[in-house]
């Protein structure tokens, strides 16, 4: 099976939230032990608000992403911790693509929810868009491509 998520995800999903949250917490700890959070209360405040942010963003953008996600022929096999997955292409009703966002996310608007829900995100491979960053995404190209045939040969 062919892997169309890209190795990116657990840095995205794991490792970066982990350096943001243990940078702002360093920062505070600098703060407190420099006592100069009694003369500028802002050295403590901006820490805190850019981890609330972060958290939020992380949450909306991040964390709800599929680990893993496999192609099948026919399905998708998606990995989300500990569940897994089999997404039939017939089921799938909308697929849309993130373009401008950081990271890219391919999501798969599902007709009947499954075990993840009725929506599966996940940061598809891509190639070096180098100077084009609106070139096409191969991944998404493909699927839309085997979703509508999939639709059609579920009609006949």
């Amino acid at each position: 099976m062919e892997t169309l998520s890209s190795a990116q995800t657990v840095f995205s999903k794991r490792v970066f939230p982990v350096l943001w949250i243990g940078m702002l917490v360093l920062l505070a700890f600098i703060a407190i032990a420099s006592h100069g959070w009694r003369q500028q209360p802002m050295m403590l405040a901006a820490p805190a608000f850019m981890g609330v942010v972060g958290v939020f963003l992380f949450r909306k953008l991040v964390w709800d992403l599929a680990d893993e996600v496999q192609d099948g022929g026919s399905y998708l096999l998606v990995r989300k911790g500990d569940i897994e997955e089999r997404v039939q292409l017939a089921n799938v009703m909308n697929i849309s693509f993130s373009m401008f966002a950081n990271p890219r996310r391919l999501s798969l608007r599902l007709r009947t929810p499954g075990k993840l829900g009725d929506e599966i995100s996940f940061i598809p491979k891509s190639p070096f868009f180098g100077f084009n960053p609106f070139g096409r995404n191969p991944v998404f190209e493909n699927l839309i491509a085997r979703v509508d045939q999939a639709r059609l040969q579920a009609r006949a």
